[in-house]
C-alpha cells in the first residue's frame, strides 16, 4: 500500500510567509493600492460626470427640438401669412387692372361714339350740301326756262335765299 504523505509546512516557513505577506501588503497598500483606488475613484467620477453631461445634453437636445418645433410652426404660419397676403395683393392688382380696363374700354367706346357722331354729322352735312347743290341746279334749270332775263333771275334767287333757312 501506498502511504500518502502529506506535506505539512514548517512553523518557520509559515512565520516568514506571514511576514513577507504583511510586507507585501504594506508596500502594495502604500504604493500601489492608493494610486489604483484613486485612479478608480477618478474614473468613477469622470464616468459620473460623463453621464451627467450626457443627461444635460439629452435635456438640451429635447429643449432644442421643442424650440425647433416652435420655430418650424412659426415659419409655417409666416409662410401661410405671406401666401395669403400675396393672394390678396394679386386679387387687388387684378381687380384694379380689370377696373382700369373697363374704364379704358368705356373711353374707347365713348371716343368711337363721338367719332361716329362727328362722321354722321359730316355725312349729313355733305348730303345736305349735295341736296342743296342739286336743288339749286334743278331750280336753276327750271328758272332758266321760265326766266330768260338775268334781272328776273337775280330777283327770284334773292327772294328764295331770304325765305330758305339752312339747318
Amino acid at each position: 500500500m501506498v502511504l500518502a504523505t502529506f506535506v505539512t509546512p514548517d512553523y518557520g516557513t509559515i512565520f516568514w510567509m506571514v511576514i513577507i505577506f504583511g510586507i507585501a501588503l504594506f508596500f502594495l497598500g502604500k504604493f500601489a493600492w492608493k494610486p489604483i483606488i484613486k485612479a478608480l475613484k477618478d474614473r468613477e467620477k469622470s464616468i459620473a460626470e460623463a453621464l451627467s453631461s450626457s443627461e444635460k445634453a439629452k435635456e438640451e437636445m429635447a429643449k432644442l427640438k421643442a424650440g425647433n418645433e416652435k420655430i418650424m410652426t412659426e415659419a409655417r404660419q409666416e409662410k401661410e401669412n405671406i401666401l395669403n397676403e400675396a393672394k390678396k395683393i394679386k386679387e387687388q392688382i387684378v381687380g384694379e387692372a380689370r377696373e382700369e380696363a373697363q374704364k379704358e374700354g368705356q373711353k374707347i367706346i365713348e371716343s368711337a361714339r363721338q367719332q361716329i357722331n362727328t362722321e354722321k354729322q359730316a355725312a349729313i352735312s355733305d348730303i345736305k350740301k349735295g341736296i342743296n347743290e342739286l336743288s339749286i341746279e334743278i331750280a336753276e334749270k327750271i328758272i332758266r326756262k321760265e326766266l330768260k332775263d338775268n334781272e328776273d333771275q337775280k330777283a327770284l334767287i334773292n327772294k328764295i335765299l331770304k325765305e330758305v333757312k339752312i339747318k
